[in-house]
């Protein structure tokens, strides 16, 4: 699907993130020259084909007081992995859980999940009730914590 000059002016003005005010669509739009429905409609397209993956609010963690996040890690009996993953992803303080697969023999882990607390303790409560979630089908765990904080960046265009 090849990008129109609409699309790139649209890309352009929302790859820094959406306006902090209470109508952003209709704020990009204003820069564009269209209205907010113009643009919410657009970005539906791009989101329908693909081109866009999704749109979503990242949050600041640091800046909201979670300084301990940690990336907890577990090694999950394949037949049971997916139906414990999406009851994962619900608990409170797993902001993203994924699969991935394993690298044996020195990486035996296949769920992922992001844990996020004011300290290592509580990181560690939350992992301790994620284990009891997952009872018998997880062989093994870990945790990897953030030792800096990395930007997060969305779709960029190559500049011409």
């Amino acid at each position: 699907m090849a990008l129109d000059a609409f699309d790139r002016a649209l890309i352009a003005a929302t790859q820094a993130g959406l306006p902090l005010v209470p109508r952003p669509y209709d704020a990009v739009g204003a820069t564009l020259g269209v209205s907010g429905e113009r643009v919410r409609q657009r970005l539906a397209e791009l989101l329908h084909t693909g081109l866009v993956r999704r749109i979503g609010a990242v949050p600041h963690h640091y800046k909201l007081g979670f300084t301990a996040n940690g990336m907890s890690v577990w090694d999950v009996d394949d037949a049971e992995v997916d139906a414990l993953a999406r009851q994962v992803a619900e608990l409170p303080g797993v902001s993203h859980c994924y699969l991935r697969p394993r690298s044996l023999p020195v990486w035996p882990y296949n769920l992922f999940a992001m844990l996020h607390g004011r300290s290592r303790d509580e990181v560690a409560e939350q992992a301790a009730q994620l284990a009891q979630l997952l009872g018998p089908h997880c062989r093994q765990h870990d945790i990897l914590y953030s030792s800096a904080v990395l930007k997060k960046t969305g779709l960029r265009l190559k500049e011409d």
